[in-house]
């Protein structure tokens, strides 16, 4: 385990210079993590340039299922929200919100991408309130469908490009969605399906799982010119890591090229 400091950092140091972005990187890594032949709910950003950039590279049977009801599209250039006409271009089903989330908890959907203000050990988050519940110091938008992704998705992963000791909490103000909650069993102690919950974090920083014994987050690997210390820093509650951390694979040169094709002008990945 990695010495816990405190710290509000949020990047322990700059990238080294890198002929890739800090969001394509984050866009490569989220991508990788669908398989071919699986289904992911999709959010607007780099969710739904990870989910793009999956089905046309290694997993062409990939079916993206979007929020407002679009349901295997084959889209033809980036959206601009979850609700955009776009998302149901070729659609093997144009249906409603209330499916997708029926979708969710019949089981239907194997990935399904969240973000979130705070996150705790335990892959429980926050979009509600910081502070006080009845005298907040921020009131967040709240769940959304964040709550229905993140209880029935087999496999849930967290994107948070700002992870720093105000995002990776030891307790939390509110938990809008709930995680692995207390560790081993709470899940379905809590009346949740057995088998499904948080898979991955991936942040500035690095990419986190959960240990299979006690549920709790730990290093899955750094990404390059990070190290476990800088991964601790940027945490209030302690970090598990292996006894080898492996490095994060940068965006190939196929990858990147297809990065500026699903967004030629940046709108989510910047120039």
């Amino acid at each position: 385990m990695i010495a816990q400091q405190d710290s509000h950092k949020i990047e322990a140091r700059p990238f080294a210079k890198q002929e890739y972005t800090q969001a394509e990187l984050i866009t490569c890594v989220a991508s990788r993590l669908l398989e071919d032949n699986r289904s992911v709910l999709v959010g607007t950003g780099l969710p739904m340039i990870a989910s793009m950039l999956a089905q046309r590279s290694h997993a062409p049977n990939l079916l993206l299922v979007f929020e407002a009801g679009g349901i295997g599209p084959r889209i033809p250039e980036l959206p601009v929200s979850v609700g955009d006409s776009r998302t149901f271009y070729k659609a093997v089903a144009a249906t409603s919100m209330h499916d997708v989330m029926s979708a969710c908890q019949a089981g239907y959907i194997d990935y399904g991408f969240l973000g979130a203000a705070a996150l705790d050990a335990y892959g429980n988050i926050n979009t509600t309130v910081i502070g006080d519940w009845e005298h907040p110091k921020v009131r967040l938008p709240g769940s959304g469908g964040a709550n229905d992704v993140g209880s029935f998705c087999w496999r849930t992963i967290f994107i948070m490009r700002n992870q720093s000791t105000r995002t990776f909490q030891s307790k939390l103000d509110f938990i809008t969605t709930p995680g692995w909650i207390s560790g081993p069993g709470a899940r379905e102690r809590s009346g949740l399906p057995h088998g499904c919950g948080p898979y991955r974090v991936i942040t500035q920083l690095a990419v986190y799982g959960f240990d299979e014994h006690t549920k709790r987050m730990q290093v899955v690997s750094l990404h390059p010119g990070v190290t476990l210390e800088d991964v601790q820093a940027n945490s209030e509650f302690p970090i598990l890591a292996p006894a080898h951390v492996p490095v994060t694979e940068p965006p190939s040169p196929e990858e990147r090229r297809l990065l500026r094709e699903i967004d030629p002008r940046g709108i989510v990945l910047g120039r």
